[in-house]
């Protein structure tokens, strides 16, 4: 008899540079972080992470989307989730230090959940 491990959902506003790595079938880790990047922040709440999307990343490139995933819940509840804003506004902090661990308990692949692009220009008169 076989039982699944218990796993978290998490959620993540991405970049278009992002989101072009995202749509590769089955991609399973997020790429690695940059050196001025301390630590990886997942939303635990979908509807903080579009506010992200559609609000700041959207503003910076003209769009946004939203990547929902599963991590192993033993893994995840080493983390202190940390409300970062109003009480939906709700993140896990992994550190850089333990981002290599946190992509290898990724449980199935990384989707794109959520797209926000911006409004149309105005036509000129």
């Amino acid at each position: 008899m076989s039982t699944a491990a218990a796993t978290v959902t998490m959620h993540r506003p991405l970049r278009p540079e992002q989101d072009a790595l995202v749509r590769v079938p089955g991609f399973r880790r997020w790429p690695p972080r940059l050196p001025e990047q301390p630590g990886f922040p997942p939303a635990t709440d979908r509807r903080y992470a579009g506010e992200i999307a559609s609000r700041w990343n959207v503003k910076d490139s003209g769009v946004g989307d939203v990547a929902q995933f599963a991590a192993l819940a033993a893994f995840v509840d080493q983390y202190a989730m940390q409300t970062v804003g109003g009480a939906h506004h709700t993140e896990w902090w992994i550190p850089a230090e333990d981002f290599d661990k946190f992509n290898a308990a990724i449980v199935g692949s990384i989707t794109i959940i959520a797209r926000f692009d911006a409004p149309p220009a105005e036509p000129r008169p």
